[in-house]
């Protein structure tokens, strides 16, 4: 139960707060919580069964990662619509087939963020349009391929494992 929480840091993404718990053990403690307003990844998959994956340049992980299209929901729009809105934004693609996926927490002992996943088919190119602090090429791999990478470590973001488990499972 929150008790007390005291704002330290508003930003343009993420909130730090400083929260005042007892937790059902009883134990009284502070936490440090990071408040996220969520995300969506898409798993896009087209006809020739290549999934959509971005080459992405992340500061953070010292270099460029391969991730589904995905990103911040804004002003509290639903969920789907960041999904269609990422898609169309860093991969250049409609979907006129969505399956949820489901969702995941990213670090739930800090981190308020839930991604929530979905599935995309019968997709439609569209032009791209990229923000400015995304350094980023979509590319399309082969299924196959891209499970090869979600298994053997080349891949490492976790929304994006967990988007391709998910699929996997799906598609079966």
């Amino acid at each position: 139960m929150t008790e007390r929480r005291r704002k330290i840091y508003t930003g343009r993404i993420v909130d730090l707060d400083l929260e005042a718990v007892t937790l059902p053990n009883g134990t009284e403690l502070e936490m440090e919580i990071i408040s996220h307003p969520g995300g969506a990844a898409v798993v896009a998959l087209n006809d020739e069964l290549q999934v959509c994956l971005l080459h992405q340049y992340r500061h953070i992980a010292d270099g460029y990662l391969w991730e589904l299209p995905a990103g911040k929901i804004d002003n509290e729009e639903p969920p789907l619509e960041t999904a269609r809105r990422e898609l169309a934004d860093e991969a250049g693609v409609l979907a006129a087939k969505w399956e949820g996926l489901g969702e995941i927490l990213s670090s739930p002992g800090v981190f308020s963020e839930v991604i929530y996943l979905y599935l995309a088919r019968q997709l439609k190119i569209v032009e791209s349009s990229n923000d400015a602090d995304e350094v980023l090429e979509a590319h399309w791999i082969p299924w196959d391929k891209a499970m090869t990478w979600a298994q053997n470590g080349k891949i490492r973001d976790a929304k994006s494992l967990v988007g391709l488990m998910r699929a996997s499972a799906t598609l079966a």
